[in-house]
């Protein structure tokens, strides 16, 4: 779009700059690897990695009890990543305590944790996975000649904290969870080792798509609450162990808050705006006039985000006014908005 001397592109919603070349996220303001995530052209969102939090994800944080929020509005999950638990082909137990977020979609169809193939296979893929689906936890496996699995009774939702055991030696697995009568179940088919290879996921995954991993081990949301205290043997006389390599540590996670605390009571958004939280993420809402991280700017009523957007056609420059605003028009256009020819 030209104006004599001053040409200028017309950009897409979350792009700026005369080429239309910055990206909110461009010039990352998010800081120790977090994903930035374009929330308007002027702000940007940082989702946390494992052990940071803040709204540049700058404050190291001590995660003792891990808590998941599910998935932000963003469409990204929270997670843990853990390297691949060693020699569970023919024995393992685990052992983990859970609290839900909620009651409603804490329990829809939600993934506890999961290790697999991630659909390589054709005719069903290695892989162990545990999750929650209409109140009950399911616990899932696949040695590669068909999925075995065990549904538990309804949870007990006047419990506050949920306790799960569950085991497999070769193909015969077995669950316990809360004080409910221990389950059992065997696999089909003939194969007695499961080989999977992939990291050990907690809580979610980092590209969430539950149609890229094998049929029986899809859950279509992921954790919300806390999921603390796993700890895993793959052998009857071993002790058990947290996962990770060194013990205890994932290699890596997003969005991950420590149980209990609400990191927005470390910030305060102006204006009105509401502090949202997701985990270790957070950032300002803010309300309709404001922008900014703490929503402190003023909006103008020529910015690209303000609601209703302005009138001006044709490549018309917006010029606010004390009440208002005035359209500049390009040459060969006229009219209030530069809308007549």
């Amino acid at each position: 779009i030209s104006d004599a001397e001053n040409w200028f592109c017309e950009c897409h919603k979350l792009y700026s700059g005369k080429l239309c070349q910055f990206l909110s996220c461009d010039e990352n303001p998010c800081g120790n690897g977090a994903t930035c995530f374009p929330k308007s052209k002027q702000d940007a969102v940082c989702l946390c990695p494992y052990g940071r939090s803040g709204i540049l994800c700058e404050d190291a944080v001590n995660i003792m009890q891990p808590s998941f929020s599910g998935t932000d509005v963003f469409g990204y999950t929270s997670f843990l990543a853990y390297s691949a638990i060693p020699n569970i082909t023919f024995y393992y137990e685990f052992h983990l305590k859970l609290q839900l977020a909620n009651r409603h979609s804490a329990l829809k169809d939600n993934l506890i944790f999961f290790t697999g193939q991630k659909g390589k296979g054709l005719n069903g893929d290695d892989f162990l996975v545990l999750g929650l689906r209409n109140g009950r936890v399911v616990y899932s496996y696949n040695l590669g000649s068909g999925t075995a699995s065990i549904i538990s009774k309804p949870l007990d939702l006047t419990l506050n904290i949920h306790v799960i055991q569950l085991g497999r030696s070769l193909q015969k697995g077995w669950l316990k969870v809360d004080d409910q009568k221990n389950k059992s179940v065997t696999s089909p088919g003939r194969l007695v080792g499961l080989n999977v290879f992939s990291q050990f996921y907690v809580g979610g995954y980092r590209e969430y798509t539950p149609e890229l991993l094998p049929k029986g081990s899809r859950f279509k949301n992921s954790f919300q609450g806390c999921i603390f205290d796993i700890q895993v043997r793959m052998d009857k006389n071993q002790e058990f162990k947290s996962p990770g390599t060194p013990e205890g540590h994932p290699n890596d996670g997003r969005s991950v808050g420590q149980c209990q605390d609400s990191p927005c009571s470390l910030i305060k958004c102006r204006n009105g705006g509401k502090c949202v939280e997701s985990g270790s993420t957070l950032y300002c809402d803010c309300l309709s006039g404001w922008k900014g991280a703490f929503c402190t700017e003023t909006m103008s009523i020529c910015d690209p985000e303000h609601n209703p957007p302005h009138l001006c056609k044709q490549g018309g420059t917006c010029v606010p006014l004390p009440n208002g605003y005035v359209c500049h028009c390009p040459l060969g256009t006229t009219g209030t908005y530069c809308e007549q020819g």
